[in-house]
């Protein structure tokens, strides 16, 4: 138990200031005939919104187009040209410290999160050779900003004195959703330009957010990366460094889930693809796959963002016209390329299990899966090999893929020189383009978790919830609201969820970022420029 007086509520993290939205009172379990609900969609969003629907009694039906879980962090198997059955995925996935819920989720089946492990660094590369780090950096703001600038090489005192202290006051106090008001109307880009931030720190401490959202900066809205700057930075005391799982995602992470939902009742039907819904005259609604129709109470909408279209496209009676239109008018990220590599010798020893680049035409990172990963571990020391894992993130819709596949190895060549002559015992390229779009403008058009109409909700990380929760933590935490919208109609208990602070930590810097913001001071500003 915690000052909160449930063990559900427990923070788990080293954030004093983290924030408790208490669960929503209720009844703890639903009593009477068990209503249903259809989540659609298996990655995180529907998992966690099945797992809290469940555990409260709801009979589930959880529906996934793909034969496994886990949607972008999901994986399949695979078989190499020995032989040898590995598991191959969409890429690496960091596990921050500040995804509160999403590893609330985890806990339900590992507890003390064994199945985590700690990198000890999040390095980073340039192309001009410099390095960087976050392992030195100290965690609690603003020590955690002050401390990375006084530490990388990649600032200089002179970068320092022509930067723009005015213009990067926003990110000293971020709230949603206002900070999308100050900001969702310039893109990264201009944003960073219009700071003067420098050239080399914008690649190693800034673009290697952005372009976790698969985008270009010139596209992402100013507002998302203000976003990440908080929670990673000024506004939370979790730091940088992260965990990943000790084995592939679906056995550290998927598989005992299943397992506990189906304890809990739920049904997954992997592999149905679902067409479209239709409200039920009545209430409820008819879900049809590509097998069959069922009715349900309610809906879940878990989907990425072609998916979301799909289904809401071929569904002309749900929600109304105008959030059909809003779905619409939904984009997806450019492509983005995984390359999972089996080298016939290591890599040298000291490199670590991830490292974040900047300034290569494609390259992102590199991931050498045998420093933390099982499988890819015991394969390794049984070859005397390596597996490596490269990502190109936002890749020209236009570039052939053939030579983006061998531009990304040679990129991999200049970054570990070793691997020029180690021989390619197998390789797999996965191409996808299914990541939502956080584009300059958009977030007013994205969906909340409510609907028009009160059985149907939405979840994903495409999601627009009011709070700072970003990528893998927005579609666990939406999951959970969504989740707790349905609850709500039942008088069931809610779902107690953290987040990072919802706002600056110093009274003295959140007045600074007001007085900035302000609308002569903006006028002002736009006059001089």
């Amino acid at each position: 138990m915690n000052r909160a007086g449930h063990p559900e509520h427990a923070r788990h993290g080293r954030d004093r200031r983290a924030r408790l939205l208490p669960a929503r009172p209720g009844k703890p379990r639903v009593d009477g005939p068990r209503p249903t609900t259809a989540v659609v969609g298996g990655g995180i969003a529907g998992l966690a919104a099945a797992t809290a629907l469940a555990e409260r009694g709801v009979a589930v039906t959880l529906y996934e187009r793909q034969p496994y879980l886990g949607g972008r962090a999901g994986g399949w198997p695979t078989r190499l040209r020995d032989g040898t059955p590995v598991t191959m995925s969409r890429g690496f996935h960091a596990f921050f410290r500040q995804y509160y819920n999403l590893r609330a989720l985890l806990r339900r089946t590992d507890p003390g999160l064994r199945r985590l492990t700690a990198l000890p660094d999040y390095p980073l590369l340039h192309a001009d050779g410099m390095r960087d780090g976050f392992r030195r950096v100290p965690r609690t703001p603003p020590w955690s900003a002050l401390g990375f600038a006084a530490l990388s090489p990649s600032f200089t005192v002179r970068d320092l004195r022509r930067m723009d202290p005015v213009a990067a006051l926003p990110l000293l106090d971020v709230r949603v959703p206002e900070i999308y008001d100050r900001l969702d109307h310039i893109s990264a880009h201009d944003f960073l330009d219009a700071v003067r931030f420098p050239a080399r720190a914008r690649h190693l401490a800034f673009e290697v957010f952005s372009r976790s959202f698969f985008a270009d900066p010139r596209e992402l809205s100013a507002a998302e990366l203000a976003l990440m700057f908080h929670i990673y930075f000024l506004g939370s005391a979790e730091g940088l460094l992260f965990d990943v799982p000790r084995a592939p995602f679906p056995s550290a992470l998927w598989h005992p889930l299943a397992d506990h939902l189906r304890r809990h009742g739920a049904e997954l039907r992997t592999s149905t693809a679902v067409d479209h819904i239709a409200p039920v005259p009545g209430g409820g609604y008819r879900v049809a796959t590509d097998r069959d129709e069922r009715s349900h109470d309610t809906v879940v909408l878990a989907l990425d963002t072609a998916g979301l279209r799909h289904v809401v496209g071929r569904s002309d009676r749900l929600g109304d016209a105008p959030w059909r239109e809003r779905i619409a008018r939904l984009r997806n990220a450019p492509p983005f390329l995984v390359t999972r590599l089996w080298l016939d010798r290591p890599v040298a020893p000291g490199r670590p299990g991830f490292l974040g680049t900047g300034g290569f035409p494609t390259l992102d990172n590199v991931s050498v899966l045998e420093r933390w990963e099982d499988e890819a571990a015991h394969w390794a020391a049984r070859t005397g090999g390596s597996v490596l894992e490269l990502h190109a993130y936002a890749v020209g819709a236009r570039t052939p893929r053939d030579v983006e596949e061998k531009h990304l190895i040679e990129q991999l060549h200049r970054v570990y020189p070793e691997t020029r002559g180690a021989a390619v015992l197998d390789v797999r390229h996965e191409w996808r383009a299914d990541c939502p779009l956080f584009p300059v403008g958009g977030y007013r058009g994205r969906p909340a978790v409510r609907t028009p109409d009160p059985g149907l909700v939405v979840a994903g990380d495409l999601v627009r919830t009011g709070l700072p929760v970003a990528l893998m933590e927005r579609a666990a935490t939406t999951g959970f609201l969504a989740a707790d919208a349905l609850l709500e109609r039942w008088g069931v208990r809610g779902v107690p969820l953290w987040t990072v602070p919802d706002r600056g930590r110093s009274a003295l810097l959140r007045g600074l970022a007001g007085w900035a913001g302000s609308p002569g001071r903006r006028a002002g500003r736009r006059q001089r420029g």
